[in-house]
């Protein structure tokens, strides 16, 4: 008996082995398959497999393969004549399914909408992917001649500027971790890892971060934490403008603005 009790464990742990193995080689297709929708999504004009597959380093027939599936799924068109790759409509029905989807940019864009128009700013709802990356969700733009160019979709990394403040102060991350992301930014004008830290600490106190002009010079930008179920930071409201229209009493008045936005927010998405 104890002889026959031992196969049903050898098949299962085969078994298993196997899914795991083959759940490990769908990963990088998977992978270039994400980042050839992104590169698409970038680029203005279509773009040829060859072109592809040496910006994205994947071996030119993988490429092929995978943006016939693409094409067959309908995230992707190729042109017959031209062989050219772009975006298709599939693209846009997953994203019209998300925005149905997503309580914060609904809940958001009220709030957006009035600091824009009250300091004469960009304003931004950014939702925050890990350490990684934070991805633009919703925005309202002032009417001032002066407008930046960030568009929904738009992705930078999550450590950066008064948002990646904002991840370091509330987003309880591992600091050797988050030193090491900081060492790979880029800035204008960078400030060096103890200036940081002491900004990351100013940002805890108050509520709310403010870069002026390290991430991009002349700009100001101030954000404050969002947070979901839980108290885990999910969401920045973040404010962009230029820095010599956000000075002093103004700079203040719109750091608790959005402080207290995002504390309603945050209520609203269960924070408690």
């Amino acid at each position: 008996m104890a002889g026959k009790s031992r196969v049903p464990a050898v098949k299962n742990a085969h078994a298993q082995a196997l899914a795991e193995a083959l759940e490990q080689s769908m990963v990088p297709a998977v992978s270039r398959a994400a980042a050839i929708l992104r590169l698409l999504g970038r680029s203005t004009e279509p773009v040829g497999v060859q072109a592809i597959a040496r910006s994205l380093q994947i071996v030119p027939s993988t490429c092929l393969h995978i943006l016939r599936t693409l094409v067959a799924e309908e995230f992707v068109r190729v042109d017959p004549v031209t062989k050219l790759y772009s975006l298709d409509a599939g693209v846009l029905l997953l994203a019209r399914q998300w925005l149905s989807q997503d309580r914060f940019a609904g809940i958001a864009q009220p709030a957006l909408d009035r600091i824009a128009r009250q300091y004469g700013v960009t304003a931004i709802g950014v939702q925050i992917v890990g350490l990684e990356h934070m991805i633009v969700v919703a925005m309202a733009r002032s009417e001032t001649m002066i407008q930046l160019h960030t568009q929904i979709g738009s992705r930078f990394p999550a450590t950066i500027s008064a948002s990646g403040r904002c991840l370091a102060a509330f987003g309880d991350h591992d600091r050797e971790d988050l030193h090491r992301r900081f060492k790979r930014l880029r800035w204008d004008h960078a400030p060096t890892l103890a200036e940081w830290e002491t900004q990351v600490e100013q940002t805890r106190r108050s509520g709310y971060a403010v870069d002026q002009g390290n991430y991009m010079a002349g700009i100001t930008v101030v954000a404050a934490p969002v947070f979901g179920v839980g108290r885990r930071l999910s969401h920045c409201l973040v404010v962009v403008g230029i820095s010599g229209q956000l000075q002093n009493a103004t700079l203040t008045r719109i750091g608790s603005d959005l402080r207290e936005s995002a504390a309603q927010l945050s209520t609203q998405l269960g924070a408690g």
